[in-house]
């Protein structure tokens, strides 16, 4: 069975507080990580079992640094500008594509406070006095997850409705870019990304942003 775990996860992971320091599975206590989890899992032989899919990585982390599930929040952003409709996305600085802004939660964090902090930390936008909906929490199809390390995210919907100008907004964080771009269709919206940045929707967000762009 493939066994991988990216070096920067044991390195600069551990190092910078973003990976889990133990190596080995089966010396972490599971049961408060598996009634806290989003979507339940399984523990086998000490080891955390991806509940979703498998990944073609039976053991270790590939390039996540937690051990099972690690919870995050994204915060899907839209508005009508010019007749059209305009999503926020972020060019992220890992050169994995185009995505909405969002991240992990941090510990004791509610899902939507978590998607409204990333969502400033990242594009510098902040919204204020508009209905948010929080979406219910879905596995994350992560191209850097394997079978024993995954993401689940809390999707949060907000739309600031007609504008006459789209806010301003910068990348900044773990965004490279931040911008507007026009999306009358999932398909439209797919092609201008590539025709005018020359950039792909990030794989782990193509199925949500699909749903949620028709």
């Amino acid at each position: 069975m493939t066994e991988y775990t990216h070096p920067d996860v044991l390195t600069i992971g551990v190092r910078d507080g973003w990976a889990d320091p133990e190596t080995d599975p089966a010396r972490i206590d599971w049961a408060p990580r598996q009634r806290s989890a989003a979507i339940p899992f399984e523990v086998i032989g000490g080891r955390p079992v991806n509940p979703c899919e498998k990944t073609g990585i039976r053991y270790g982390r590939n390039e996540l640094g937690h051990w099972g599930e690690k919870q995050a929040a994204d915060a899907i952003v839209t508005a009508r500008h010019a007749g059209v409709r305009w999503i926020l996305l972020v060019e992220r600085d890992d050169d994995h594509g185009w995505a909405i802004p969002g991240g992990c939660l941090d510990p004791g964090e509610d899902p939507l406070a978590a998607a409204i902090r990333e969502l400033a930390e990242e594009t510098g936008l902040i919204v204020e006095g508009v209905a948010w909906q929080v979406l219910p929490a879905r596995y994350v199809p992560d191209p850097r997850a394997s079978d024993e390390a995954w993401m689940v995210t809390w999707p949060a919907v907000t739309d600031l409705g007609d504008v006459a100008e789209l806010p301003a907004v910068t990348g900044a964080d773990d965004a490279r870019r931040a911008v507007w771009v026009q999306a009358d269709s999932y398909a439209s919206w797919v092609a201008r990304l590539e025709r005018e940045y020359g950039g792909q929707v990030f794989a782990a967000h193509e199925a949500m942003l699909a749903e949620v762009l028709g």
